[in-house]
């Protein structure tokens, strides 16, 4: 029988280079990941930008699914199973045919995201999670992850702003309409993620100028590109 997990691919000539943007509600993440797709299209840097969930034609009908405001009794495991339904088509669609054609690939949110949300977020078993992850991923791990990080009140206000002076709780999608609790839940979760895994993230503070965390952001993603010798970015 053929093993549901294989081995990470080795990095290096002939492969791209995974990079993931992580972070809480109103964190920049979206905004910060579309300027670095700019700057790489610029140099010339063949690069896909996906997102999670999404990213695929069926896990856009998901996404739909999961973030209904009206999808309010959604349990909390089928939410994560949902998730995972979702990384492994992209992953067989997306992500692999990108690094294949050694693309770098850009993606909103993977798997930490399901261990900050769905772990730390709705208590659900970290362990039954992490074999779940290992599962969807299918051995095609992040070469970085760029944690922005901001705190929880700030995010949620940024979030309110992006809506609308008039955006009420009907305008958030289901997660952004979670409580304050749960919200600062994740937020550990992703700083307890960053801790222990230091060689893949980098925590980036966005309580900052956007054009300061756009500098940080370039240096990391410049200096992973250059240790791969894939591609230069200036």
């Amino acid at each position: 029988m053929k093993s549901q997990n294989r081995q990470k691919e080795a990095p290096g000539k002939g492969r791209g280079v995974f990079i993931t943007f992580e972070g809480i509600e109103g964190s920049g993440k979206t905004t910060q990941m579309k300027r670095v797709e700019n700057d790489l299209q610029k140099e010339g840097v063949p690069v896909v930008r996906t997102r999670e969930p999404g990213g695929t034609r069926i896990g856009e009908g998901v996404r739909g699914i999961l973030l209904d405001p009206e999808n309010h009794e959604m349990a909390s495991l089928s939410e994560l199973l949902l998730y995972e339904a979702c990384r492994t088509q992209l992953v067989h669609q997306v992500i692999r045919p990108g690094l294949r054609r050694a693309a770098v690939i850009l993606c909103d949110r993977f798997a930490d995201a399901t261990v900050a949300y769905q772990g730390y977020g709705r208590g659900l078993d970290l362990d039954r999670i992490a074999v779940l992850n290992r599962m969807a991923m299918d051995g095609a791990e992040p070469d970085l992850t760029l944690l922005l990080d901001c705190p929880v009140d700030l995010g949620l206000h940024r979030v309110r702003g992006r809506l609308g002076d008039a955006a009420g709780p009907e305008t958030l999608d289901r997660l952004e309409a979670e409580d304050l609790a749960f919200h600062e839940r994740v937020r550990q979760g992703y700083l307890t993620l960053a801790q222990e895994n230091p060689d893949r993230f980098r925590v980036v503070n966005t309580v900052r100028d956007a054009d300061a965390v756009h500098r940080e952001i370039l240096g990391h993603v410049s200096g992973l590109l250059a240790e791969r010798e894939i591609h230069a970015v200036r």
